[in-house]
Order: C-alpha cells, then structure tokens, then sequence
C-alpha cells in the first residue's frame, strides 16, 4: 500500500510540474505567426485586399465610358449593302452615337467636358505594310461635342462643314469597303471616340480623289494625341466583300 501511495504522490507532482512548465513557455515566432489575429480583428491579408480596392486604380472614376455606336445602314455584325461599298455609289452611311460622358471635375477642380468626337472606319481583316493597322477606309476627326452624329452622304472634301476633317486612304473622303469576291468577308469595324480636347494635328489638305500616301503617318498621329484624353467609346461592326 505505501509503494501505491508513493507512485500516487509522484504522479501528481510530476503533473503539477509539466503544467507549470507549459504555463510558463513563450508563444511560437515565425511560420504560424501569420494565423494569429491582427490588431482590429482582421487579418493582414483581408487589409491588404482592402487598401487594394480603395479608389480603382486602372479603373476608377477616370474609366472610360462606353457610348452607344449605331447606323441605319445595315446591323450591328450584319452585311454591309452595296450601296455604301465600292460595288455601289460609295455612300457614306448615317451614324448616331448617344451616352456620350457628361461634364465631370476632376480632383483638383478643373471642370472637364466632351469637347470633340473621333470616328474611324477600317478593314479588321487587312494589315497595312509596317504597322498592325487595318486598311483606313474613313477617319473623321475634330467633330464638335455637341454633335449626336453624321447625316449619310457625307461630301467630299478635307474640311466639312462643321469645322471636322476626314481622310482615307483613297484622299479626303469616305472610302467604301471592296474586299475581294474571292475571299471571306471581312469585317469593317466603326468606332467612335469622345475627347476632352480639340486636336491640333498639321494635315496638309489632300484632294478629294487622290490617293493619300500619309494616312497612316496621319492616323498614327491622331491616336497619340488622343492618349490621355479619350472619355468614351462605341463600336459597331459590319461585313462585306464583293459580290461573286
């Protein structure tokens, strides 16, 4: 009974001793340190999302809004009619663009506005030498923020008559699409762009009918001064080639 009760006592101190030990050990450092609560409740990588999504950069307040493209002419990603192809009188069609960006001020106060419109017509499906440009088939440019759109038929001409400029790369004037009967159709994408700024971009008036060997240099031209001011855009597409 006495090497019992011996084994008994010695068992308890031994427990009393390890749970003293273990009430006195420091917490572990390093590998599980990430698992503890940060001060605040939230741990770090909740923070870290949270300061991420703060204020949109790449895609705040200063995104660019997307317009509404439309033409009468033919269906958004439908068949182009002759009339408005080299197969047909080349007419220029009818265009409308709406939700355009309104009048906003920036963080310093300066009250910015749709001060002009860019609109581009060109063949997706072709490359013009030394570049990753589409054929130019129209670049309108300079159209007055007021403006809700471009009757059809569109005359001929460097300057139009509300101040805009347009070119092809067939001169100063609308250019129909014409891909070959022979091939696939191609797509003909028209986009329009809201600026905050009138372009002053040097184009040396070219004729209505002469072939324009700058339009490229002209077109490149005109889409870096567009950097940093673009507000909103639209796109439309249409198909075509020649009938067979």
């Amino acid at each position: 009974m006495r090497i019992i009760r011996s084994t008994i006592v010695l068992l308890i101190a031994f427990a009393v001793l390890f749970s003293i030990a273990g009430a006195q050990t420091p917490p572990q450092r390093g590998g599980g340190r990430g698992a503890e609560p940060q001060r605040g409740g939230a741990p770090e990588a909740a923070r870290g999302d949270a300061r991420g999504g703060r204020g949109g950069r790449g895609g705040g307040g200063g995104g660019i809004q997307i317009m509404n493209l439309v033409t009468t002419a033919w269906p958004d990603g439908g068949m182009i009619p002759l009339r408005y192809t080299q197969s047909g009188g080349e007419l220029s069609p009818a265009i409308q663009w709406s939700n355009v960006p309104g009048p906003t001020t920036s963080g310093d106060g300066t009250q910015i506005s749709t001060k002009s419109f860019v609109l581009m017509f060109h063949d997706a499906d072709t490359v013009v030498a030394n570049s990753t440009d589409g054929l130019l088939h129209w670049l309108v440019w300079n159209i007055p923020g007021t403006a809700t759109g471009l009757a059809q038929g569109q005359p001929d001409g460097f300057e139009l008559q509300d101040g805009s400029r347009q070119i092809s790369v067939s001169g100063s004037r609308y250019r129909g699409p014409g891909a070959p009967a022979s091939g696939p159709v191609h797509h003909y994408i028209l986009e329009v762009y809201a600026l905050d700024t009138m372009l002053d971009i040097k184009v040396p008036p070219q004729g209505p009918q002469e072939p324009n060997p700058n339009s490229q240099a002209i077109r490149t031209s005109i889409m870096q001064a567009m950097v940093g001011h673009v507000r909103g855009k639209g796109a439309y597409v249409g198909l075509f080639h020649r009938p067979q």
